[in-house]
């Protein structure tokens, strides 16, 4: 038989070659796994610093299902009433404390609160066993025979002294009634500006319970507020707990008359008692300038009857004149502080004196307005409206000291405002009359305490929100770069939060506003921080593609001859099958 080495062979071909061909690739493949992939993987790595995802989201899930609790603590001291059992007045006191304030428990509000109950009837006292307070009540005799004589500034003095050091510090909002004087005498009822109220004259038992949980309730509580606390557009403090106070004095038209202000003065003796009040709820800084030539936008019209040019409240939008009250112009504000304008106009000779009208056509006392989250605009006249026809240059004016007091009485009830608060005095409920005693820093204890519970409750939930965000945009792109530094903000900010939760559970509203309001900055830091913003992320199958380009061309004189070798070895066996087969 005839062999064609072209078509047959009589030995199986050998297997070495095809092995120490295979041997070279998978070398190749195995150093690279253990050499070269490891440090092109480094190469490539990104670096995330560990962020607390588990903290984040148990710590959001925590405000959304259970609202933030405050703990309040309330008294009330009762002389001259014939009350038997303290236990059933105080129980009468927080059911109509329930009635009076259904939404006790919202964010923002005492929703963890008790109430206790001293009854001195001058013959007995009793009290209820988690009152802090002395029986007899201290000073109690003082506050009956002096209360109807003294002046409410005196009354309120006498009374922080008697319950100043209660619970270590005077935390406890108080209301003393004393039942006496006169039959025909009204009724007084004053809250004073510490964190006590009290109601003097012939009082009723069931008046007298009813007063007591209206001012605890409707005022010490939520500031005779009737609405939603939080709300965002009365929270005028910026994302890093900043507010720049612009003071601007406009002088409409300087050639009728200048004026001008002693601003330092202003800071140094008025401005300053009320940044450091505002302290723990907001970094406050204070700017002051003079500027000429701003025209508003708004037209008025002379009324012949009042003798006044008059400027109504639909017209108010436009009254300031953007394209000429360049009033944004404080460094100090950029970034995410936030600006509140406080400006006075003066108007010109030709619109002087000018008035405001309010919608029922009644005019304006304060004759100034207010832009939630911008700012409030006063209109001061000078004294005399007529120019100086004789002078040819323009004379210029210091506003008087009384003058500079009364503007800012209105600038300050404008400032109150926008935070969020009532600038009226009195304050009348379905039992009666309420005096509101005024502080000269402008706040009282008790309403900054309202500010510091309030933006508590914005503060953390602006947190939340912040961190809750970044940690699911960290989560959906693995290739984000975290640096150190965005991890320790983020771990901060997770704790500052949780201490303030701990501090406005126990009644430390002070400690728990400052530490909200770092929560809040550094989670905005974190968030905004420029390794975050400036960099353009990738997947994975990113990097797939880029480099699988690469390993074609070193794998392609590994991989070739490995084919080729396999390709000669199939041939061979094909020839050797083939000779068995014509054997047979």
């Amino acid at each position: 038989m005839e062999l064609d080495p072209k078509t047959m062979r009589t030995t199986k071909p050998g297997l070495k070659p095809l092995i120490l061909t295979l041997i070279v690739p998978f070398s190749f493949i195995l150093c690279n796994r253990i050499c070269s992939f490891p440090l092109l993987w480094k190469s490539v790595e990104i670096y995330r610093s560990p962020l607390p995802f588990r903290g984040i989201e148990a710590f959001s899930s925590q405000l959304d299902s259970e609202p933030l609790h405050f703990r309040c603590q309330f008294q009330a001291m009762f002389l001259g009433f014939n009350f038997t059992a303290s236990n059933d007045v105080a129980e009468a006191i927080i059911n109509k404390m329930s009635l009076l304030n259904p939404n006790s428990l919202q964010c923002g509000n005492c929703g963890a609160y008790e109430v206790s109950v001293v009854i001195d009837s001058g013959s007995s006292c009793v009290r209820t066993q988690n009152s802090k307070a002395q029986c007899p009540f201290k000073c109690g005799e003082e506050v009956a025979f002096f209360g109807g004589k003294l002046s409410d500034e005196d009354v309120d003095d006498l009374l922080r002294g008697c319950l100043g050091n209660v619970d270590g510090g005077g935390n406890v909002y108080s209301v003393v009634v004393v039942n006496g004087g006169d039959k025909e005498a009204e009724v007084r009822a004053v809250v004073g500006k510490y964190r006590h109220a009290w109601i003097l004259g012939r009082v009723l038992e069931e008046e007298a319970l009813s007063r007591v949980a209206e001012i605890f309730a409707k005022v010490f509580m939520n500031g005779r507020s009737e609405g939603d606390l939080i709300r965002a557009e009365f929270m005028p403090v910026g994302a890093d707990g900043r507010i720049v106070l612009s003071f601007s004095l406009l002088n409409a038209e300087p050639r009728d008359w200048i004026y001008d202000w002693n601003f330092r003065e202003i800071d140094e003796t008025l401005l300053q008692p009320v940044i450091q009040s505002l302290q723990p709820i907001a970094n406050i800084t204070v700017e002051s300038q003079v500027l000429y030539h701003t025209q508003m936008s708004s037209f008025s019209y002379w009324d012949e009857v009042l003798g006044s040019h008059i400027s109504s409240t639909k017209d108010l939008p436009f009254f300031v004149n953007s394209n000429e009250w360049h009033l944004d112009t404080s460094v100090a504000a950029g970034g995410r502080s936030k600006l509140l304008q406080l400006v006075v106009y003066i108007p010109s000779a030709k619109e002087c004196p000018l008035r405001l009208e309010l919608p029922n056509g009644d005019l304006s006392n304060t004759n100034g307005f207010i832009s939630p989250m911008w700012g409030g605009v006063v209109v001061w006249n000078p004294q005399s409206c007529k120019k100086d026809l004789e002078s040819k240059d323009s004379v210029k004016h210091m506003i008087s000291t009384q003058d500079i007091q009364k503007l800012f009485g209105i600038l300050m009830g404008q400032l109150r405002q926008l935070l969020g608060l009532k600038s009226d005095n009195l304050y009348v409920d379905q039992s009666g009359t309420y005096v509101l005693q005024g502080s000269e820093k402008g706040f009282t204890q008790w309403e900054l305490d309202i500010l510091s519970r309030n933006h508590v409750c914005f503060n953390l939930y602006s947190c939340a929100a912040t961190l809750g965000s970044l940690s699911r945009l960290v989560q959906s792109l693995p290739r984000m770069i975290i640096t150190d530094e965005i991890g320790k903000k983020v771990m901060i900010s997770l704790e500052a939060a949780k201490f303030a939760q701990s501090n406005a559970s126990a009644g430390i509203y002070d400690a728990s506003a400052a530490s909200s309001r770092q929560a809040r900055s550094l989670a905005e830091d974190s968030f905004f921080h420029p390794s975050i913003m400036s960099i353009s992320y990738y997947s994975y199958w990113h990097s797939f593609i880029i480099y699988t380009p690469y390993f074609l061309l070193v794998m392609k004189p590994v991989i070739f001859p490995v084919l080729s070798e396999w390709k000669r070895y199939k041939q061979e066996n094909m020839k050797f099958v083939a000779w068995k087969a014509k054997a047979k």
